[in-house]
């Protein structure tokens, strides 16, 4: 009898701690899957990953362009040797919300000052997920970030996270699911759209006062997305936000390129439809903010204006290749051999606008020409879970009077015939875009350091030579 008794003890031990061990990992389980939801929604695969592409997640080495010099993003896998393997929790926190590393100060291009928003419960999720459930991948990027002087001194970060790294962490319960603030806390926090859409200040942080206007990134422009109904989205439909983000195209409207294509392809296609509404829903109540010389939106040049093609001579050879590699740079004639295939010769695209029109474009109406010009120097690349877009990149085929004369042509005929492209502006933005002022002050700051530290030296030195010469006197 008591055989039997501790036999049944022992049975009913057994089964209480195997529930407890399926408890705990279903727990795990569902917890690394909310740190996957919010690594998705924090973009981090667009910056983590290798130059090369796929296959070694999270691995670093993608060089992020920034005014100060190229970034190299780091390998944030757990390897305990490169990435994070030997991180506490704490330490990744610190890295997350204060820009500090075990390895020293960051700098913003790793939008800590957004991620400081992050909720701790997904703070927590996001740590057990990069840490439990992402392969290591044991060696450091081929690249490292190497900026010059000063910039390269890390710990003057230190001051600029005293004025510049402000924000708070959001409630848990508000920022869950269907929460309340769900839709500004995606935009504010993992989603770090200011990083790209707010203007920077002086001193290259994000000028509150004109959240959400339109900011630059290198060479490309990232729109004013305030309820502003002319300069911002206020005239987009939630449907066509909601599509634009998944897609990267909304008709009639825009379509992603450059690091908001990156946004697209590694991040919003893959958030649940109910974020990416929230979003919409959130944008929609962002304070107006419009450009005074902006006086209808950009999508409202509908119409082709009236052109010469119908002249043009078609005896001689206007191939793609032979135009490309000849030295044309009748903005016309390369827009008909290298654009006209997909954009057709009126600019409307294809029926289905998978190859887009060029009227009703922002890209084309807008206020600037910079995402034109950086759609011909880099082309557009972009995955959708439904079909991939390559337009090719005419850098290397293309002059830079050439690209100049083609985006000409095209803001002409088909978008703000108020905007021109000189070929130093095409320069300019294949370099990054216009050098913020710090940089440009930056070697003048130094020079005047050093006079100053040349003065304090002085007088420092005159000081103690009084004070021997008075030392001298009274012992003589």
């Amino acid at each position: 009898m008591r055989k039997t008794v501790f036999a049944f003890s022992a049975l009913a031990f057994s089964t209480v701690a195997t529930s407890s061990v399926l408890a705990q990992d279903t727990a795990t389980s569902a917890l690394i899957e909310r740190g996957r939801s919010v690594a998705i929604a924090s973009d981090c695969m667009a910056c983590h990953r290798t130059p090369e592409g796929e296959g070694k997640p999270f691995a670093g080495g993608y060089t992020i362009s920034s005014p100060l010099g190229p970034i190299v993003a780091p390998n944030i896998t757990p390897s305990k040797e490169f990435g994070i393997g030997n991180w506490s929790e704490a330490q990744f926190e610190a890295a997350m919300r204060d820009g500090v590393a075990p390895r020293g100060h960051l700098y913003p291009a790793m939008p800590y000052t957004a991620y400081r928003a992050i909720s701790d419960d997904d703070l927590h999720a996001l740590f057990v997920y990069l840490k439990k459930d992402v392969k290591p991948v044991d060696e450091a990027p081929k690249a490292q970030t190497d900026l010059p002087f000063p910039f390269n001194i890390r710990l003057s970060m230190a001051g600029w996270n005293l004025f510049f790294n402000r924000a708070t962490p959001f409630d848990n319960a508000l920022v869950a699911p269907s929460g309340a603030d769900r839709g500004k806390y995606l935009v504010d926090g993992p989603a770090h759209c200011g990083a790209c859409h707010t203007p920077r200040n002086t001193l290259m942080a994000e000028d509150a006062s004109q959240y959400l206007g339109g900011g630059d990134v290198g060479g490309w422009h990232a729109p004013n997305i305030t309820s502003d109904p002319v300069s911002g989205i206020g005239g987009w439909s939630d449907a066509e936000l909601v599509t634009y983000l998944k897609n990267g195209n909304a008709v009639g409207k825009s379509q992603a390129a450059g690091p908001m294509a990156e946004a697209v392809e590694h991040s919003f296609r893959h958030m649940p439809d109910d974020d990416l509404q929230a979003i919409a829903n959130y944008l929609k109540t962002v304070p107006a903010i419009r450009s005074e010389a902006q006086t209808a939106p950009a999508y409202e040049h509908s119409k082709a204006k009236p052109a010469g093609i119908g002249t043009l001579d078609y005896g001689i050879d206007r191939s793609p290749a032979a135009m490309v590699n000849g030295t044309s740079v009748n903005g016309e004639e390369l827009y008909v051999s290298a654009c006209a295939t997909c954009h057709q010769l009126n600019g409307a695209g294809t029926q289905d606008q998978f190859y887009p029109s060029l009227t009703s474009n922002r890209a084309t109406g807008g206020m600037t020409p910079n995402n034109l010009v950086m759609a011909v120097v880099e082309g557009v690349h972009r995955k959708t879970n439904d079909f991939t877009v390559q337009m090719p990149a005419f850098k290397d085929e293309l002059s830079n009077a050439q690209i100049a004369a083609v985006s000409n042509y095209v803001l002409q005929r088909f978008g703000n015939a108020s905007l021109s492209v000189s070929e130093a502006d095409v320069v300019e933005l294949k370099n990054g875009g216009e050098v913020p002022l710090l940089v440009k002050a930056t070697p003048w700051l130094m020079l005047g350091g050093a006079v100053l530290a040349a003065f304090v030296l002085m007088l420092a030195a005159v000081f103690f030579w009084r004070r021997g010469k008075r030392n001298t006197l009274q012992h003589a």
